[in-house]
């Protein structure tokens, strides 16, 4: 039987995400089997699995905001960028307060430019960072600008702190720690990260991971799970014909203000994500699930 749908995974830490995606594989028996975003080994949290035809709209997971509780510890800066890595800068970090340490958050909120970690899978000519660092070299890793929409401190108990933040695609909280750190002048690194929120999908309504076997069916969420953050249209048999076999419809036959719908057919079942196309007039299914 073909399954389709997302499923929402609390990841421990250890394992990696396609470790999990592999053991949905297994239990489900589908062999189209994606994730929503990567989750680092050591972190935690909420992890989208999406099976089945639903694995062509991890696009739409992947942009989605993401809220992480971060934890962190000032006076030491490792070459990974967390507490698994080798201590590359000790210093004091008595004298930073915790006046002084909100004030160097405030420089990371909004559009900034960060550089993945050396330890990440971003890719240098063609290889993951980290397959070039494990081998000797020395990868040099471009700034990027990333979103990161807020940054609160929740806990501060010197060299100890927490902090949850609330960040777009392709942000590294690791990095974040790290950059942190060496603004205060001390170095910091990250000890525990916890995803909290992946879009609509929160850890407290997350399948532990240990109990997927007895509960990922009655857990499984339509494919619409995820992209429950887009306005959906209900089309009428001929226009559902139509996106179902990758035609446009005419603008003027949804005359909705959203750059992208759901597409659903009467029957109230997903047929396809449109995108507005505003120079030729049209919607165009951008990705089409209709089988």
């Amino acid at each position: 039987m073909a399954v389709s749908g997302v499923l929402n995974v609390h990841k421990p830490p250890g394992p990696t995400s396609f470790a999990v995606v592999r053991q949905v594989r297994r239990l489900t028996g589908e062999r189209r089997v994606g994730h929503g975003g990567t989750l680092d080994p050591l972190a935690e949290g909420v992890l989208p699995v999406l099976l089945g035809r639903a694995t062509r709209l991890s696009r739409y997971l992947l942009d989605l905001p993401k809220t992480y509780l971060a934890e962190g510890r000032l006076g030491q800066a490792t070459d990974t960028y967390d507490a698994q890595g080798a201590v590359t800068l000790e210093a004091d970090a008595s004298g930073v307060t915790e006046e002084f340490l909100r004030e160097a958050l405030s420089a990371f909120v909004g559009a900034i430019r960060q550089v993945p970690p050396p330890y990440s899978a971003v890719k240098v000519g063609g290889r993951p960072a980290y397959a070039r660092v494990r081998a000797g070299e020395a990868p040099s890793l471009a700034p990027r600008t990333v979103q990161v929409y807020s940054l609160r401190l929740v806990d501060y108990r010197p060299p100890r702190f927490v902090l949850e933040v609330e960040c777009g695609r392709g942000t590294y909280v690791r990095s974040l720690v790290h950059d942190l750190g060496m603004r205060l002048g001390c170095g910091a690194h990250l000890t525990r990260l916890v995803r909290l929120r992946v879009g609509p999908f929160a850890l407290a309504e997350a399948v532990p991971l240990e109990r997927l076997p007895q509960e990922w069916l009655s857990r499984l969420l339509p494919p619409d799970a995820a992209v429950a953050h887009l306005l959906a249209v209900r089309l009428d048999e001929a226009q559902a014909t139509a996106v179902a076999h990758g035609r446009p419809l005419p603008l003027a036959a949804l005359p909705l203000a959203a750059q992208r719908l759901r597409a659903h057919d009467e029957q109230g079942n997903l047929l396809a994500v449109l995108r507005r196309d505003d120079i030729a007039g049209l919607w165009r299914p951008e990705t089409v699930l209709a089988s």
